[in-house]
């Protein structure tokens, strides 16, 4: 039997997470280790794998994640975003319980760049009279 290969693109902030699904036993590899080795703390493992948890695919498939850029939690964000679009390639079923759960919008808010003659995006020198 040939194994079936699904795969999805998911970004967040500057994170930009590749994502393969195979059918296997659930085992998660995230650039080359184990996804408790790469998200240390539990908020991210589960944030990134809650897609797998909404559609009930758990130990169905095989995930390996590439991500690349920005930090932790972009990256939890670009990987639950990947692994959604996977699974909506997996299953048209799946799209429903994505959808209500809010699992395939982009989350589109980035930083706001800084502007000449302000100190940050918005902050502007501090005001003396005297």
């Amino acid at each position: 039997m040939a194994e079936v290969n699904y795969y999805g693109t998911g970004r967040r902030k500057t994170s930009i997470a590749r994502v393969w699904l195979r059918t296997g036993d659930g085992k998660i590899t995230i650039n080359g280790r184990e996804a408790e080795e790469y998200f240390p703390r539990e908020y991210w493992k589960v944030h990134a794998l809650g897609p797998l948890a909404t559609t009930q695919s758990v130990g169905k498939f095989n995930v390996m994640v590439d991500v690349k850029g920005g930090g932790l939690t972009g990256q939890a964000g670009a990987v639950r975003h990947g692994i959604a679009r996977a699974l909506l390639q997996a299953d048209d079923a799946n799209r429903k319980p994505l959808k209500v759960a809010g699992q395939l919008s982009r989350d589109s808010r980035m930083v706001e760049r800084k502007k000449y003659g302000l100190k940050k995006a918005r902050r502007g020198q501090q005001f003396s009279k005297r």
